[in-house]
């Protein structure tokens, strides 16, 4: 089941940016993905990267979770090209390593 599989991977970087970010369980979804990854603030914000970066950060995790998550959370959004479901959950895979390399960098 292919829309199983996206929304699965997907739900794990929400729930992997939950924890590693100190955030609460009522922080979910594009909020809390703006708010993990705030560039002034955010728990998750790489302090390296330049402004425009951290911001563009911040916008690929919430479009990630806006547009390949929510979608499955709430509707019947079938998934029927497994091409198209190894390429999100490669994505998703690809999110949760940057998260675990700020998580680290945070100490």
């Amino acid at each position: 089941d292919y829309a199983t599989a996206v929304f699965q991977a997907f739900r794990e970087v929400e729930i992997t940016v939950r924890e590693a970010a100190g955030l609460g369980p009522t922080e979910i979804g594009v909020p809390l993905m703006r708010k993990a990854f705030d560039k002034a603030r955010g728990p998750l914000a790489d302090s390296s990267l330049p402004d425009g970066e951290r911001d563009a950060m911040a916008h690929l995790f919430a479009g990630a979770i806006g547009l390949f998550k929510n979608p499955l959370s709430h509707r019947e959004a079938p998934i029927t090209d497994p091409v198209e479901a190894v390429e999100l959950v490669l994505f998703a895979s690809h999110l949760l390593r940057i998260v675990t390399r700020q998580r680290h960098a945070r100490g």
